[in-house]
């Protein structure tokens, strides 16, 4: 099994056996999550220049907000539900397993119900990415959303998972979804070295909750022998047997951003009747000058 680590850049091999997983895995001052009180965007430029796994800033979205968005969006009329893969509640439009003109004719129909929902003061997705944007302008680096043919993406997505069984939302990685053939033409399949970065606002949760990420961003490789080239979901868990996993703890007003290229899950709530809802997004490099979000 080949892997690379995060601090030298050189592989050790061993023997690839039956379904193990092959590709990168970090060392211990690469995969972890850094924590925060104040949001600061430099640790969001270092998660996309793949220099940590991942940041959380802690309770950093002011109660009330988390309150009054939740409660918007499950009040929305406009909130559709997701059986098939990934089974969700939700609000905006996912790119996963479509053409990029499905994507887009879904971006713009579902804008109008999202922004009523986010037109509030001190919408924390718009002050994510101000931020982001600020970090990177001293670079020359540009800040937008994905674009193809004068049309932009979704900017942001609510959702709340409600799959069943040991994950509500079941091992995968986010890295694949970008190669669909049938998105060819669309600038996410440009997003470099893997990085795709997948940012949450948490709104609300209960018991549980919690994010697993494994220390793995798995290769071409393993994910063609797995048929999950282009999806990148669902990794077996046999797959994941001995790869460190970390679990992080989530409460309402904690912003999140990690490396989605690694495989991630979420366990579903514990307790009966708690809700885990969150507002989110993708972003990534697609050149050395543009960071492009979409959902």
């Amino acid at each position: 099994m080949a892997i690379t680590t995060a601090a030298t850049g050189e592989a050790r091999t061993e023997p690839a056996t039956g379904r193990r997983l092959t590709g990168f895995s970090g060392d211990p001052g690469y995969f972890r999550f850094k924590e925060y009180r104040t949001f600061d965007p430099q640790a969001v430029v270092d998660v996309l220049r793949g220099r940590s796994a991942g940041a959380v800033f802690r309770g950093v979205v002011e109660p009330e907000i988390c309150t009054e968005l939740s409660a918007r969006f499950w009040d929305s009329g406009d909130r559709e539900r997701r059986t098939a893969v990934a089974p969700s509640y939700y609000l905006g439009t996912y790119h996963f397993h479509k053409t990029t003109e499905e994507y887009l004719d879904e971006s713009e129909r579902t804008t109008p119900a999202l922004e009523k929902v986010l037109d509030i003061p001190r919408d924390p997705l718009t002050g994510f990415y101000d931020g982001l944007a600020g970090a990177l302008a001293p670079e020359d680096v540009t800040v937008r959303r994905a674009e193809h043919g004068g049309r932009q993406a979704c900017r942001g997505l609510l959702r709340s998972w409600h799959g069943a069984g040991d994950y509500t939302l079941d091992p995968h990685e986010d890295g694949s979804q970008c190669t669909d053939p049938r998105q060819a033409d669309f600038e996410i399949q440009r997003v470099l070295d893997h990085h795709v970065c997948a940012l949450n606002i948490c709104l609300e949760n209960g018991d549980g909750g919690r994010l697993a990420l494994w220390n793995i961003r798995p290769d071409e490789a393993s994910r063609r022998r797995l048929g999950l080239e282009h999806t990148g979901s669902p990794y077996p868990m046999d797959t994941l047997d001995g790869i460190e996993c970390q679990w992080l703890e989530i409460n309402a007003g904690d912003i999140y951003v990690f490396n989605g290229a690694h495989i991630h899950a979420v366990e579903p709530n514990t307790s009966a009747g708690s809700r885990r809802t969150t507002l989110a997004g993708i972003f990534g490099f697609v050149d050395r000058d543009t960071v492009v979000s979409w959902t």
